[in-house]
């Protein structure tokens, strides 16, 4: 099912999958009508306590799976750089959390973006051992490395002759979309969401099949929350305030 909504649709209408970072946003964006969902490793991250990039592995699991099992729509999950496993025990621990998509990013240990071509072994090894029970969703880093759109596409075009079945070079203008599939990334196209960015649709226009929005929604949430606390606060400070006058 989430392959089959990768494609086949309008221009203007791009797969948006919101981000939960737990079970109880999983449930909220399942309950307002989102037919799949994508975990972002940043959010994942930062409801459990950790730096992004720095979750244990088997943390990162456990919460994917709460999050799987707390909806009946697809889940894919962030899975940042793979954490070093190999990819048949990547793809089994994968399917373990009952995720049935995978983002893989290009970045390495250390902040470096890995060798192209090793990446695209490394994705060919993930298709084989996952077969098609995994939506392959293979990250580009280039733009967070001061990359071009040539080094972009270069890239896009090996993993997915490798086998992905959706590039996302992450943090790609909005302009660039037209200038990526200029340069031969065909296929489905997954672009950041921004706040004050272009709207879906346009972002569909511009070439995006698929929308991920990172940790914003968590970062949204948390301003509401934290407008929630000081209420709160404020008030109880009053209220401290007037016991003490009255005794």
């Amino acid at each position: 099912m989430l392959r089959a909504l990768h494609h086949g649709r309008p221009a203007d209408r791009p797969l948006v999958l919101p981000g939960p970072w737990d079970a109880a946003s999983a449930r909220v964006f399942e309950e307002a009508g989102f037919p799949a969902m994508a975990t972002p490793s940043a959010g994942v991250a930062a409801s459990l306590g950790h730096e992004d990039g720095r979750t244990p592995a088997a943390e990162m699991f456990a919460a994917v799976a709460r999050i799987a099992r707390a909806v009946s729509v697809p889940v894919s999950a962030d899975v940042e750089a793979g954490y070093g496993l190999p990819a048949k025990e990547l793809v089994e621990r994968v399917l373990r959390t009952g995720a049935v998509g995978v983002n893989l990013e290009d970045t390495a240990p250390g902040r470096v973006l890995r060798d192209p071509r090793e990446q695209a072994d490394w994705l060919a090894a993930v298709r084989e051992a996952a077969g098609p029970a995994l939506v392959i969703n293979a990250r580009v880093d280039t733009y967070l490395h001061g990359g071009t759109v040539a080094d972009a596409a270069a890239r896009a075009r090996l993993y997915t002759a490798a086998g992905a079945d959706c590039v996302y070079p992450i943090e790609a203008p909005a302009g660039d979309l037209p200038r990526l599939r200029a340069a031969g990334v065909e296929g489905p196209l997954n672009a950041l969401a921004v706040p004050g960015g272009p709207s879906f649709a346009e972002l569909g226009r511009l070439g995006a099949t698929r929308i991920t929005f990172g940790p914003i929604l968590l970062h949204r949430a948390l301003t509401g929350l934290g407008e929630l606390a000081r209420e709160l606060a404020a008030d109880a400070g009053a209220g401290t305030d007037a016991g003490t006058d009255a005794v």
